[in-house]
């Protein structure tokens, strides 16, 4: 991974839908974090509590809006990712960005990809966190586990990423970047 970020490699962006031409999009980031464990690589990631107005009950990786005192996209998956799940910056070797995601709900998403060093000792957000789990780096990048799916909403059918994994639905933004996460990694520079 280390390698790809440097070599300055560009990953072909995914997105969930096409939005209107001139839509005002509101600037968010998170970490994908990456954890370093004895065992091999895993991926943190969130269960957000079902009462959240976006994105309510879904997978995430830890992050957010960004507001104005954030410096960079860095500097906000940084910022949320402490608040939601306790992970210090001090903690996280930036390796750097995929290219943004834009969501069918209005966000451009700059994913930041993160190497993080246990111990982990995690502080759950509970009005926004209900649980994380870590599902295997390896299975995640498998491409035979991405899953193109799709839902009609009124009248338009809508296609997104999915990767079930041990009872729980990862997909959409989450499973896009994923996506791309793979896409950049294996793909010929």
């Amino acid at each position: 991974m280390r390698r790809r970020f440097s070599e300055g490699v560009v990953a072909s962006p995914v997105h969930e839908s096409r939005l209107a031409e001139g839509t005002d999009l509101i600037a968010a980031a998170v970490l994908v974090p990456v954890i370093v464990r004895d065992s091999g690589l895993t991926m943190l990631l969130t269960q957000r509590t079902a009462h959240l107005r976006d994105h309510g009950g879904q997978v995430s990786f830890p992050g957010g809006r960004s507001e104005p005192s954030d410096a960079s996209p860095e500097a906000t998956a940084l910022r949320e990712a402490e608040e939601e799940v306790g992970i210090a910056a001090s903690q996280v070797e930036i390796l750097g960005r995929l290219p943004e995601y834009r969501t069918g709900t209005g966000f451009a998403v700059t994913p930041v990809v993160g190497l993080v060093t246990p111990p982990l000792n995690l502080k759950l957000d509970d009005f926004e966190v209900a649980e994380v789990f870590e599902p295997p780096l390896a299975f995640l990048l498998d491409s035979a586990n991405h899953q193109r799916q799709s839902i009609e909403v009124r009248g338009v059918r809508h296609e997104y990423w999915a990767m079930p994994w041990q009872g729980y639905f990862i997909w959409g933004a989450t499973a896009g970047m994923l996506v791309t996460l793979h896409r950049f990694l294996y793909s010929e520079a």
